[in-house]
């Protein structure tokens, strides 16, 4: 069985120490959807809804997140991130967000690609919340999460 790595050998909670390891140029993509009614898709593809430009705001928002995802999760490394790309897209049963997160550095990223997903997903709620009851965020998953050594 692998051992949890946020866990000394008491089973106390600690951050893991990245010191020793090599920089590495990183990669995470997440992806995650939220599910609408047809008439809140039809809001959101007319720009429609009081709170504004949805998809754009939910973009920024997983932006804004991920750039602050160390603060969020108490056990997580704070990462210059050198890319966090958001892309919120209609589908037919509501709204898809993926993200992509780069850095150069000792530890991955997958935390701050997750993290921009979530947080764009729950905008999209906060935004539709007043027209659609019913609204079901699904499928918040890492896709990819990659490391190459530095030439």
């Amino acid at each position: 069985m692998n051992k949890l790595t946020h866990t000394d050998s008491q089973g106390n909670a600690r951050m893991v120490d990245i010191s020793d390891k090599q920089p590495q140029h990183r990669v995470a993509k997440a992806t995650g959807t939220i599910l609408l009614s047809e008439e809140t898709l039809k809001l959101v593809n007319a720009n429609a809804l009081k709170k504004g430009d949805v998809l754009t705001v939910a973009e920024i928002a997983g932006i804004q997140a991920a750039k602050r995802t160390s603060e969020l999760i108490p056990l997580c490394h704070n990462i210059s991130l050198n890319k966090v790309l958001v892309t919120a897209t209609i589908s037919d049963k509501g709204v898809t967000v993926n993200s992509e997160v780069r850095c150069t550095g000792n530890t991955g990223i997958e935390m701050e690609a997750l993290t921009a997903v979530s947080i764009a997903l729950l905008t999209i709620y906060d935004m539709c919340k007043a027209v659609d009851k019913a609204m079901v965020i699904e499928e918040v998953k890492l896709v990819e999460k990659t490391k190459t050594n530095i030439s």
